[in-house]
Order: C-alpha cells, then sequence, then structure tokens
C-alpha cells in the first residue's frame, strides 16, 4: 500500500511538470487559450480490451490548443492504426504513446503527426489513446486544477519510473493490450510480430519506459524515449534497443543527469543519446527553428541503422 501510494505521488508530480510546460509552450504562447472542441470522428480507433477506468465519471473531452488538440478524462483506450503503402512497408511497427502528464494527450502533436510521418518511412504506427488520471468536466474547472497543481510543482522531487510504475497499472494494461493487439493482427497488417517498438513523449515516454520494465508480455522490440525523466533503472536482461532525446534547456528533467543512459550502458545495452542545446520541453512535431526539430530525422536514421527501414531478410 505505501509503495502504491509513492506511486501515485510520483505520478502526480510528474504530471503537474509534464503539464505545466507542454500547456505552456512559450513558443506557442499567442495560441495558449484552450477551446473545447467536439471529440472528432476517429473511424480507424480500435476499443481496447482494459475496460473503463474504475471510478471515472467525467465523459472524455477535447480542446484546441497551441494550434493542435489535446484529450482528457478518456476512460476508454484505444488504439488507432496507420499503415504504410504496402509497396514500401518494412515490417516493423511503432506503438506511439503521447504525452500529457496523465492528465491530458497531446494528441496530434505527439500522435497522430508523428504516426503519419513513420508510416510515410514505410513503418506501421499505431497511436495509443491511454487511459487518464480524472479531471473536472468543464473548461473553468480543469484550468483552475491546473493552475492549483502548477502551483506546487516548484520544489517537487524527481521522479523515480521503477517506483512510480505502482502508480500507473491502467497506463501499462493499456500498452500491453496494444502490443497484443498489433501482434495478433500482425499477418493483416503485414508486421513483423519481433519488430514492434514503442516510442513516447514525456508522459508517454515514462509510460515507454514502465512497459519496458514492467510491462510482463509487452517486451518492445526496440523504444524511443523523447523528453522523458532520466532517472537511473535497473534495466532487464534484455532491454532492447533505446533512443533517448532531450533539450539541454528543458527545466524539468535536463538538469537531473542522465542515469537512464548510464543504466543502458552498464547493462551493456544499446542506447542512442541527443542531448539537443535548444528546443525547451514539449517540442514533439512542431517546427521550430532549433536543432531539437531534427530528433524525427535522427530517429528515422537510428531505425535504419537497426535494420528497421527495410523488410528483414
Amino acid at each position: 500500500m505505501q509503495s502504491d501510494r509513492a506511486g501515485r505521488s510520483l505520478r502526480a508530480g510528474l504530471g503537474a511538470v509534464v503539464l505545466a510546460l507542454a500547456l505552456a509552450g512559450g513558443a506557442w504562447a499567442q495560441d495558449d487559450k484552450m477551446t473545447p472542441i467536439a471529440v472528432p470522428a476517429q473511424p480507424n480507433a480500435i476499443v481496447l480490451d482494459t475496460g473503463p477506468l474504475p471510478g471515472a465519471t467525467s465523459p472524455e473531452s477535447w480542446h484546441r490548443q497551441y494550434n493542435s488538440v489535446f484529450a482528457r478524462n478518456v476512460t476508454v483506450a484505444t488504439l488507432t492504426p496507420f499503415l504504410p503503402d504496402p509497396a514500401k512497408a518494412t515490417g516493423a511497427a511503432v506503438i506511439v504513446a503521447p504525452g500529457g502528464g496523465f492528465r491530458t494527450l497531446s494528441m496530434e502533436n505527439e500522435g497522430w503527426d508523428v504516426a503519419r510521418a513513420l508510416a510515410d518511412k514505410g513503418v506501421a504506427a499505431f497511436v495509443l489513446k491511454y487511459r487518464l488520471n480524472p479531471t473536472p468536466a468543464d473548461m473553468p474547472g480543469f484550468e483552475r486544477s491546473m493552475a492549483e497543481m502548477f502551483s506546487a510543482t516548484a520544489n517537487r522531487p524527481r521522479p523515480d519510473p521503477q517506483v512510480a510504475i505502482a502508480g500507473l497499472a491502467p497506463q501499462i494494461a493499456d500498452s500491453r493490450a496494444a502490443f497484443a493487439l498489433v501482434r495478433g493482427r500482425a499477418a493483416e497488417w503485414r508486421i513483423d510480430p519481433g519488430r514492434v517498438g514503442m516510442v513516447g513523449f514525456s508522459a508517454g515516454a515514462m509510460l515507454t519506459l514502465a512497459t519496458t520494465l514492467a510491462g510482463d508480455d509487452a517486451k518492445p522490440a526496440f523504444i524511443g524515449l523523447i523528453y522523458g525523466p532520466l532517472t537511473a533503472v535497473t534495466p532487464p536482461a534484455d532491454a532492447p534497443p533505446m533512443f533517448v532525446a532531450l533539450a539541454a534547456d528543458d527545466p524539468f528533467f535536463a538538469h537531473s543527469g542522465i542515469g537512464l543512459i548510464d543504466s543502458w550502458r552498464a547493462a551493456k545495452r544499446p542506447v542512442e543519446f541527443h542531448l539537443y542545446e535548444q528546443g525547451g520541453h514539449g517540442f514533439g512535431m512542431y517546427p521550430k527553428t532549433t536543432t531539437s526539430t531534427d530528433w524525427f530525422d535522427a530517429y528515422v536514421r537510428w531505425l535504419g541503422m537497426h535494420g528497421l527501414l527495410k523488410p528483414k531478410s
């Protein structure tokens, strides 16, 4: 029980840290007003078998901010496929986990846009809309809850991913279900079930790492962590190749060392780490003048280096 409480506390801390900056990106301050929108049609979304979030009462809702769209109060997890042209399909696949502090999901900038770009490279991509911590149903109430949370984040300790796993049970279940679904329909989607990886952003990066450490049967074949925490962990013996990207001016995750990178290296597992001079937090697929915008090209080259941009011989 104590471990579970610690996990929830750390998860809340991470949520405050991640969402504070994700929803306050200075480059898009002129578009920072959260405007409610209708829940968009998602005809290709496949409902996962993890059921509704226990105790949730508010319906799923969406809003627009920074010329992008966000979901919150997600109570039922889904997976949306973005399949490549069969003529250039490589057989590799990536489950994409958007960020948002486990209170919202950056569905466009860190989800759909990433998936479309991967599909264009011949990699099947699947956007995971995982279940979230409940927030007030009305927008003013949501904004107030965020303001209250922000006010307590200045001196919050850095989260330990391995401890916080205890508080991520619903999200890890969603991730495991996503892997099971993709592998179960691998023949239909022309995917090699042994080459299914995961990439996550901010809170989604933490979920990606948690899936690797405690996801049991999920076992991602390769992982990408984009501006997530770099706390040291104990990798599994068969830890997958890992790609990490972070900006040196990220005010939350760039000043606590690179223990995660050292953990992978000490375990003699493959890891590539890009520390960009500038970029802040939450840059995702937004076009910026900083070199952090090049993370996706670097990630694709890394996929190619591991033989994931061509069919397996």
